[in-house]
């Protein structure tokens, strides 16, 4: 691993590629945040912060009006998943009910990426259901060709530095990383390899009560 990308993305720095949307996004959010560190609280509101993204999706014409209902796969309590036309990835509409921000999302997704680059989320836009706005994420899709051992699941990752709490969730002290949520739908095994589709990262500091 490329400890000083992570510590790019802890501090608020994070990929400066010009694609990454994920990023462009985050620093939009920036405005009112003390700088320095993602781990200072943010002094926006959650609807401040959705205020931000909408003008950005409006100016940067990111809104996504027709979703293909009939390529739906399913459906969790925070997002919905869909079949893309070419049949190798899926997209995902999350509304983000986990996060007490919209940043600490796009942080989430940031993790992901440095931490499981082979289920890379690409963040394509934003879709709105009513009063409901949604992060629309793109993702190779995967197909399990056998039940996921979660012990399998856990050695993975204490050999790269997550020590094992309870249940299906994970602490990195190093760098005070929570990751949730684990359990055999959020891990596919194909081919003998792990797959982590859906995580849940949190910093200690902006973990939900």
């Amino acid at each position: 691993m490329h400890n000083h990308e992570l510590q790019n993305i802890l501090s608020g720095i994070g990929n400066q590629e010009p694609a990454n949307l994920i990023q462009t996004v985050a620093q939009k959010l920036s405005t009112g945040k003390k700088p320095g560190s993602a781990f200072e609280k943010n002094s926006l509101t959650k609807l401040q912060e959705e205020k931000i993204l909408t003008a950005f999706a409006d100016t940067e014409q990111l809104w996504k009006y027709e979703i293909d209902e009939t390529a739906f796969l399913a459906e969790g309590a925070e997002q919905r998943v869909y079949l893309c036309s070419d049949g190798r990835n899926v997209f995902k509409l999350n509304d983000t009910i986990f996060y007490t921000s919209w940043s600490d999302y796009f942080l989430n997704l940031q993790l992901h990426n440095y931490f499981f680059p082979g289920t890379l989320y690409t963040l394509t836009g934003f879709a709105k259901k009513g009063d409901v706005v949604y992060a629309v994420v793109q993702q190779p899709f995967i197909e399990f060709d056998a039940n996921t051992n979660l012990e399998h699941v856990r050695l993975f990752l204490q050999n790269n530095g997550f020590i094992w709490k309870r249940n299906n969730d994970y602490y990195h002290p190093g760098y005070g990383i929570i990751l949730e949520d684990l359990h055999d739908e959020n891990v596919l095994t194909s081919h003998h390899t792990l797959f982590f589709i859906d995580t849940v990262f949190y910093l200690q500091q902006t973990i939900l009560p």
